[in-house]
């Protein structure tokens, strides 16, 4: 809905003024935010407090987030100031990071920003690659862009950052030259999944390379045509890929084959893919999906099938699970079935805004053990093992409403609610 002042607005002058002013504000608040994490960080260094009093001993560690000179920061701290901003905790920790980094070895552009002469954007930018300079390098950058860095370009600040480099790190410049110069690379976007389970592949090859897997490639696609597959060049040559993959790389790149003559298995891939009853038992539709938990995609099940009519796919069909019953066990260990059900009910870590898979999480008591918590869906749930220990040895607490809800509240009262849609703070703690 539309303020009270935008629809005083009722010429273009005034239009104009009013969106100066909200540009300002917005500025304002960015330079505020910032500077808040400046002053959170102060409040939990390593270097101007007492370190017993900053860290849990034997479970904390001091935290580098930004480049020599830069004050330590106690670890846990970041994940609550994380929190605060709606953010992960990686994000959270750069963002401290680049704040600190510009307000403690950047001091000029540090200041601009909160002239607001400087958009934040633009200094973090900066700070996220200054990082790894030596001091010296880090004010050779800050005299020389904080001037001008509101209204020169990108390219212009990596190469004032590269020049830094080379004049006072130039054994680290030598070696960003030569990283340069082998650029190749292959990459299988194995997380952007299609709907029809297709991914992009791309890379940069040396050229020899380049021409025996193109000479491969093309070998397999002809055979394909001459074998009867009717499908458009571009789709053989895209299967014959997979077949090099599953069959000759295997074959040619084992030099250790067994002395019985049986070949080796190509390295395995797993994934754990759910499915309707429906689709199981081939009653369902077309647009029958399944979920794949390795990529946090859909596919179609039709796609599943396709992939299980492989020959050299192994499946494995578990036992459904009945997510509305109750598991309990006379015993700390968690065992599988429990695991298995909180995994499936969770899909990650309860953290707030954590994303981390719960099949690779712990598996955390939210009543201790130690106090009597029982090992059970009630007061089981999977967190990853950063925020795991944070829970452990901090006062970050938690407590499960329903099967897939959680309320937490940080170590200065901040409470925030999680379930399946997601994180959103809340005013006060929920019973």
């Amino acid at each position: 809905m539309a303020t009270r002042e935008l629809h005083d607005c009722d010429n273009a002058s005034a239009l104009l003024a009013y969106l100066g002013a909200r540009r300002t504000a917005v500025m304002r608040g960015e330079a505020d935010q910032l500077a808040a994490a400046v002053a959170w960080a102060g409040m939990h260094s390593t270097d101007s407090l007492d370190d017993a009093a900053v860290l849990v001993a034997g479970a904390e560690d001091a935290l580098t987030i930004a480049g020599p000179g830069a004050p330590l920061v106690a670890e846990f701290s970041v994940l609550e100031f994380a929190a605060a901003l709606g953010l992960s905790t990686d994000a959270g920790r750069m963002y401290l990071g680049e704040a600190v980094e510009l307000a403690h070895r950047l001091p000029r552009l540090y200041a601009r920003v909160q002239s607001l002469d400087l958009p934040v954007w633009k200094a973090r930018r900066i700070a996220k690659s200054t990082v790894d300079l030596p001091m010296a390098g880090a004010a050779y950058v800050d005299a020389h862009l904080a001037p001008v860095a509101h209204k020169v370009s990108i390219a212009q600040l990596d190469r004032t950052i590269e020049e830094a480099r080379v004049r006072f790190d130039p054994d680290e410049a030598m070696a960003r030259q030569v990283a340069a110069q082998e650029g190749r690379h292959f990459d299988i976007e194995t997380r952007q999944v299609s709907f029809d389970g297709c991914v992009d592949v791309h890379g940069t090859l040396d050229l020899a390379d380049a021409l025996d897997l193109e000479d491969a490639v093309a070998r397999r696609a002809r055979d394909l045509g001459a074998l009867g597959l009717d499908a458009p060049l571009d789709v053989r040559r895209s299967i014959a890929v997979g077949d090099l993959a599953r069959r000759q790389l295997a074959l040619d790149l084992n030099t250790d084959e067994p002395a019985d003559g049986s070949k080796t298995k190509p390295r395995q891939v797993l994934l754990h893919v759910h499915l309707s009853e429906a689709a199981l038992a081939g009653a369902g539709t077309d647009l029958d999906l399944a979920r794949v938990e390795e990529t946090r995609s859909f596919v179609s099940a039709e796609q599943v099938k396709t992939w299980c009519a492989n020959t050299d796919t192994q499946v494995i069909v578990k036992p459904v699970i009945d997510l509305a019953d109750h598991v309990h066990v006379d015993a700390y260990e968690v065992p599988d079935r429990l695991r298995e059900r909180q995994v499936l009910l969770q899909h990650t870590c309860v953290f707030p805004w954590c994303q981390r898979r719960a099949r690779r999480a712990d598996c955390d008591h939210i009543d201790p053990a130690a106090r009597g918590g029982p090992t059970c869906d009630c007061n089981i749930a999977p967190l990853c093992r950063r925020h795991h220990r944070a829970k452990t040895h901090t006062r970050w607490r938690y407590d499960k409403t329903d099967d897939t809800s959680f309320v937490w509240r940080s170590p200065n009262g901040l409470v925030f609610g999680r379930d399946h849609h997601g994180t959103s703070p809340l005013d006060t703690l929920q019973p």
